[in-house]
């Protein structure tokens, strides 16, 4: 101490008192100023220790700034966590009610498992407390503390009871509240609760008839926010008891005749009475009168409440469709509503109302709304109308009529399965409805290339073209004279065309740039059939050229159908019109939805179908293939990919149905064929790029496959678990570019080819590539191959059989 400035100790003390106050009073107001960084997004963490010390105070002020801390800053991650329960202990057994009221919000807050058992008997007891504020905030603590605790449930249940009995509207509402989380959280409580259904009833219609009481009136309606939560609670307490239902029919319909419905307040204990009688086992006429208020909400100028009958009326159609059906025309008003969020729920609604009496009046206002909707709208929209229009046509025609327009109007956002629907129906379809629909579809094909509008409307160029493919002949035919084009609207708008100016339509499509290789595939194939069903020179002169000309094609799939397509017109002529006939009826595939439109049908599994469906059980020699009925090939270069591969799917990319499965009449299962003709076609085939394959080393028992024209092909092998692992590698004594090897396994094999390591085979160099077969039948491999390549841009074709494996090569 210093005695010039303090001369007695008296000073020196007194300095030290304010000095001590000053802090205090910095203490609170520091731990202000530190929740408003908390608030900031800053770290404050550190201020956990000072708030327990302002919740330790004796003082009010800075009990309310400590616990709003503890609130904020606490949780039960943190050791001072536990420091906080016998503050809260003393707290509670204040004698002020705010400072209880302080430790029960706490409590509330930030309370542990451990801590909820700790203080659960204090709570209980200031439940019955006699002080309605205590008593308040006691029952919301119970709330959350039930929320944490579960297992505490059964103590707070007898003084929960008797909250209900209490006039105060804030002890009623925490009350009931608190009832509510337990009926939801224990079958058992439910069932104790039902017996208060008679005081609910009688406590919601005090406040129904209750006169004007400026302490709980909001717009002219009784405390809303008891009347809501009493509503939600019968709700849950009435759903699948028809005694507790019957208990309160009476003071639901009271409640949907008597609320006031011009301000949002009433408008909000309606909707909650609508749900409690729909949930409930409520009378038929209470029912529709929920129906009618959700009626009278779709006439309201606030979309929020149009919204909320919309999503209402979709969650309970299903309880009482005769009722919703009445208020149609105003659902089907809501699909112009400028709201998106209002037209997607009225659109769902729309559907859910579609029967066999309405689906012709639906429709056409369902139509009328796909045409003017968003994008976003138009593929949920057109495949919904695809599967109500299947469930309740009321006739073929008008299916057929139905489906067209739907392609017409969604355009290029219909999905990929609405398409071989589409398809699968019209081949299934009697003879005069498929001509009707291939003179329809002419139609619209001819409209959209005169128009330019094909680009927007592919689904409907794929459906028409295989169609057309299908059908041509009835299309030109005088016989089409005597179909009748009247559709459903009463409108004829087909001419018959000519051969001629088919195959113009139809090369006009081929040659623009705007559309898609898969629906140039689904033309050039349509356009192949249609060599069959025409019968004039002129025609058959133009099929064949625009056919020649994409055999030089820039993408490949589409050059490799050309050259398919020009072999029928030259070597296998005589095969031509056995092999594009008209397809049969397709089968709905339920399990397969991605199959191939031209896909035919898979009746009798078996083993030995590969060779059958390859050769038709001839002999087979190494590279060639003699057919029994026409001469042997001249050469084994001749391209005769049909001899080889006749029905089998190659694991190509794109989505329209391939030459060989369209033009294979077999009823025999497709056996497995992969395909990895180059690096550059990885996207085509959907290989992934994978490095390159490694060399066959000197201890793996290896296969030779083929050693023809200085190309040798050697397997190499090796086994993991039920996986063997071919390692091919090609060596060649010439120079060989585009080098193509495919394989063809049994079904009962599964096969998958990597890529290969290149696509040019200098001489004395090679190319490896690697083959996994997995074989659960365990029965001996049998392995059919096909390699291209071009020598001096000569293409040469060599196929044969491998049969040569290890016989244990599976076990």
């Amino acid at each position: 101490m210093d005695h010039a400035i303090y001369p007695t100790i008296k000073d020196f003390l007194l300095d030290i008192y304010f000095l001590l106050n000053l802090l205090l009073l910095n203490r609170c107001r520091n731990i202000a100023k530190l929740l408003y960084i908390h608030m900031l997004g800053y770290p404050a963490h550190f201020g956990q220790l000072e708030c327990l010390k302002l919740i330790a105070s004796p003082r009010f002020t800075d009990k309310r700034v400590g616990y709003l801390g503890a609130m904020l800053l606490l949780d039960e991650r943190q050791d001072v966590h536990l420091l906080i329960t016998n503050c809260l202990k003393n707290d509670l057994n204040s004698n002020t009610q705010f400072v209880v009221g302080l430790a029960l919000c706490t409590l509330g807050a930030i309370a542990s498992p451990e801590m909820a058992r700790d203080l659960a008997s204090e709570v209980e007891r200031l439940i019955k407390s006699p002080n309605a504020y205590i008593k308040k905030k006691a029952a919301l603590c119970a709330f959350r503390i039930i929320r944490r605790v579960p297992d505490l449930m059964e103590m707070f249940l007898p003084a929960t009871r008797s909250l209900l009995t209490e006039k105060n509207h804030g002890v009623l509402i925490t009350g009931v509240t608190l009832i509510t989380e337990m009926c939801e959280n224990s079958p058992d409580t439910l069932n104790h609760f039902k017996k208060i259904v008679p005081n609910l009833v009688r406590i919601l219609k005090n406040l129904i008839l209750a006169g004007y009481s400026p302490e709980h009136d909001v717009s002219g309606v009784s405390d809303p926010f008891l009347q809501v939560k009493i509503l939600r609670l019968l709700r849950i307490l009435g759903k699948n008891d028809a005694e507790a239902s019957e208990a309160m029919n009476d003071i639901l319909a009271q409640v949907a005749t008597n609320t006031e419905t011009s301000k949002n307040v009433g408008n909000t204990i309606l909707y909650e009475t609508v749900l409690s009688i729909m949930d409930i086992k409520s009378e038929s006429s209470l029912r529709v009168l929920a129906v009618n208020i959700l009626g009278r909400f779709l006439l309201n100028n606030d979309k929020n409440i149009r919204y909320v009958a919309l999503n209402t009326l979709l969650r309970t159609v299903h309880v009482d469709t005769s009722a919703v059906q009445r208020h149609r025309t105003t659902i089907l008003e809501c699909l112009k509503d400028p709201d998106v969020s209002i037209r997607r729920r009225a659109m769902e609604l729309s559907f859910a109302l579609i029967n066999g009496q309405n689906i012709r009046s639906m429709m056409k206002e369902l139509l009328s709304f796909l045409e003017r909707s968003d994008a976003e709208f138009k593929a949920h929209c057109s495949s919904a109308m695809v599967l109500a229009a299947e469930r309740h046509a009321p006739s073929n025609k008008w299916h057929l009529d139905t489906l067209f327009r739907v392609l017409l109007k969604a355009g290029n956002y219909l999905r990929d399965d609405t398409v071989s629907n589409t398809i699968q129906i019209v081949s299934s379809a009697p003879a005069e409805r498929q001509a009707y629909a291939a003179m329809r579809l002419w139609s619209s094909l001819e409209r959209s290339a005169v128009s330019g509008d094909a680009t927007e409307k592919q689904p409907l160029i794929q459906v028409a073209a295989w169609t057309i493919g299908e059908y041509g002949d009835l299309l030109v035919s005088e016989a089409s004279n005597a179909i009748s084009m009247v559709d459903e609207d009463g409108v004829d708008d087909f001419v018959r065309p000519s051969e001629e100016y088919v195959i113009d339509i139809y090369q006009k499509l081929l040659w623009s740039t705007q559309l898609s290789i898969t629906t140039k595939e689904y033309l050039l194939l349509s356009l192949a059939k249609l060599s069959t069903r025409f019968t004039t020179q002129p025609s058959q002169d133009k099929i064949r050229v625009i056919i020649d000309t994409f055999g030089s094609h820039i993408h490949i799939e589409l050059q490799q159908r050309g050259v398919e397509l020009s072999q029928l017109y030259r070597q296998h002529a005589h095969l031509r019109p056995a092999l594009l006939e008209r397809m049969p009826a397709l089968e709905p595939a339920a399990d397969a939805p991605d199959r191939a439109p031209d896909a035919s049908p898979v009746h009798k599994p078996e083993q030995d179908a590969l060779l059958d469906l390859i050769i038709g059980s001839d002999p087979l020699t190494n590279g060639d293939v003699e057919h029994k009925p026409a001469p042997a090939p001249n050469n084994n270069t001749s391209n005769d990919i049909l001899d080889l591969l006749s029905g089998l799917e190659l694991s190509g990319g794109g989505g329209a149905p391939s030459l060989l499965n369209a033009v294979s009449d077999a009823p025999a299962p497709a056996p497995v064929v992969s395909a990895a003709p180059a690096l550059l076609l990885d996207g085509l085939f959907g290989s992934a790029p994978t490095p390159q394959a490694p060399a066959i080393t000197q201890d793996l028992p290896t296969v030779t496959a083929l050693d023809k024209n200085g190309v040798r092909i050697v397997f190499g092998i090796s086994r993991g678990g039920d996986t063997v692992t071919l390692t091919m590698r090609a060596t060649s004594s010439e120079h060989l570019t585009e080098f193509l090897f495919q394989a063809a396994v049994p079904r009962t094999f599964q096969l998958d080819m990597m890529s290969p390591s290149g696509t040019v085979l200098s001489p004395q160099g090679e190319i490896t590539q690697v083959l996994k077969i997995t074989n659960p039948s365990r029965t001996p491999l049998r392995l059919r191959i096909r390699v291209s390549y071009n020598i001096d841009g000569t293409p040469v074709l060599e196929q044969t059989e491998v049969n040569n494996f290890p016989p244990d090569l599976f076990n």
